[in-house]
């Protein structure tokens, strides 16, 4: 068995991919806040491609962990030199892995707060990057305003010097740069929103705001946040994984990434400190990145949610399991091309009926081994942003809605904790008590769960959406999730 590390990584044989550069070489340009397996599988894979070709050497990236559960990823990436192995699983059962390189350092900010904030104020540094998941930005799912009255941001900007949050540390570091003449880095967001750079900007700007009315105002001005669209499934990295690796390929890695082989990067080309040339590796870099963002959401994302909660309570455990049922493929296909579609404006270069049909093989790839719990967890964040603006436009516009309307209820019947088989489920949500408290009355006061205007604002009060609404959860509570969606594809609708 072979350790990874600097050491060791020369030692590796066929057909591991390692780093074709001196790693020693690397330095410091971009501080990336929140790292997962997603910025493992996509960002930092794209610098260590660039790295490969003999550029962007200057652009190494220190990952910075903010929870206290991301002590666990500092050791076990400091152990091995911050290297780690992604492996891409093939539809075929074949592997490809890969070490990365393109991470030089990892600080723990909640035992290194000062280095953290030092490490961003270090003029090296041109890009700070964010994948701190949708609930990460802080802001009400309906109001969109930034929320003041989160305990973490009053004790931050009470203590602006030894913050604990992301706004904090970010904010605190443009400080010192500012008071040091030193040019102000780009902050850029790779998380799932919509315009997610704009949403960035807003959010930063507003907590800087809540410190000094003047800082708010030049960091809003100053700061550029460009937008992206970032696209990959990577599911958690299982003990399976890791046991995976070890016994096919020889190799100790404590914390490797699986992934899918497909891998899109839509970004906008506004960096005033410059970037990595991005785009020699894949990356589009664009004007405008909205008609990608939009395609991705309404129809990638917002079909993660329409297949999860149907598929778990119809028995389904994964992803795969799920778009391998015809019955299922039926229902999605239809949601994407007659309700997430219709959303859209023109998107350049993409056919989305291709488009449409890749998501399918995409999701079908048995090796990925996504888990729906996965795809169920922190729904309050990402059916308001991916599934309710589909809903709104196409009443809106007179569009049909009954797909999207049964899937918020198979998220309400879900949030009632119990699956068809009587089986307890978990549900993981940042609003999980709220949330199961209201789905609990379900069967008594059915309209219950979508008046809860934290979630849906006033979706409630559309008689069309409220009809389609209450007509499938009926249907989940009298009949089944497998009966509800024969009903759905068919031309009758729900009867």
């Amino acid at each position: 068995m072979t350790q990874l590390n600097n050491h060791n990584v020369g030692k590796l044989g066929s057909p591991i991919a390692t780093p074709q550069y001196d790693r020693s070489a690397v330095t410091p340009g971009i501080v990336h806040i929140g790292v997962g397996g997603f910025h493992r599988a996509h960002q930092a894979m794209y610098l260590d491609a660039l790295m490969n070709r003999g550029e962007a050497l200057d652009w190494g990236i220190v990952g910075v962990g903010v929870m206290s559960g991301d002590k666990r990823m500092e050791q076990a990436l400091a152990a091995q030199d911050h290297l780690y192995t992604l492996v891409v699983k093939h539809p075929d059962g074949r592997f490809e892995p890969r070490v990365i390189g393109s991470m030089v350092d990892y600080l723990f900010a909640p035992e290194a707060t000062e280095a953290v904030i030092e490490q961003m104020a270090d003029p090296a540094i041109r890009i700070v990057s964010l994948t701190v998941t949708e609930g990460g930005y802080n802001f009400h799912p309906v109001t969109g305003e930034f929320d003041l009255d989160n305990p973490q941001i009053r004790d931050d900007l009470t203590h602006p010097t030894q913050p604990s949050s992301s706004f904090g540390l970010v904010v605190e570091a443009l400080v010192r740069r500012r008071e040091r003449g030193i040019a102000p880095f780009t902050v850029m967001s790779c998380d799932n929103i919509q315009g997610n750079g704009e949403v960035a900007k807003r959010m930063f700007s507003a907590y800087a705001q809540a410190s000094d009315t003047e800082l708010g105002a030049w960091l809003a001005e100053e700061v550029a946040f460009p937008n992206a669209m970032v696209d990959r499934i990577t599911p958690v990295t299982s003990a399976a994984d890791i046991s995976e690796l070890s016994q096919r390929f020889d190799i100790e890695d404590a914390w490797p990434v699986v992934c899918e082989p497909f891998t899109q990067w839509v970004l906008e080309d506004h960096f005033p400190l410059g970037r990595p040339a991005l785009e020699k590796v894949g990356v589009q870099l664009v004007d405008d990145v909205e008609p990608y963002e939009l395609m991705k959401l309404r129809l990638l994302n917002a079909s993660h949610q329409a297949l999860t909660y149907f598929g778990y309570l119809a028995g389904y455990r994964y992803a795969h399991e799920v778009c391998q049922d015809p019955l299922f493929v039926d229902f999605l296909l239809g949601y994407m091309r007659e309700e997430g579609s219709p959303t859209l404006a023109p998107v350049p270069g993409v056919d989305l009926e291709a488009y449409r049909l890749t998501l399918i093989e995409r999701f079908a790839n048995p090796q990925i081994k996504d888990t729906l719990a996965r795809l169920c967890a922190e729904s309050s964040d990402r059916i308001p942003k991916w599934l309710v603006p589909v809903i709104r436009q196409q009443l809106a516009d007179g569009g049909e809605i009954k797909r999207s309307a049964a899937v918020v209820a198979s998220w309400a019947r879900y949030a009632e904790g119990i699956d068809e088989q009587g089986e307890p489920i978990e549900i993981v949500d940042r609003l999980k008590a709220s949330l199961m408290q209201i789905a609990a009355n379900n069967r008594t006061q059915p309209t219950a769960f979508v008046e809860n205007r934290e979630v849906f604002g006033d979706l409630a009060d559309q008689p069309r959406f409220l009809e389609a609404y209450l007509a499938a959860l009926a249907s989940l509570h009298e009949r089944s999730a497998r009966a509800t969606l024969e009903d759905l594809v068919s031309s009758k609708g729900i009867q």
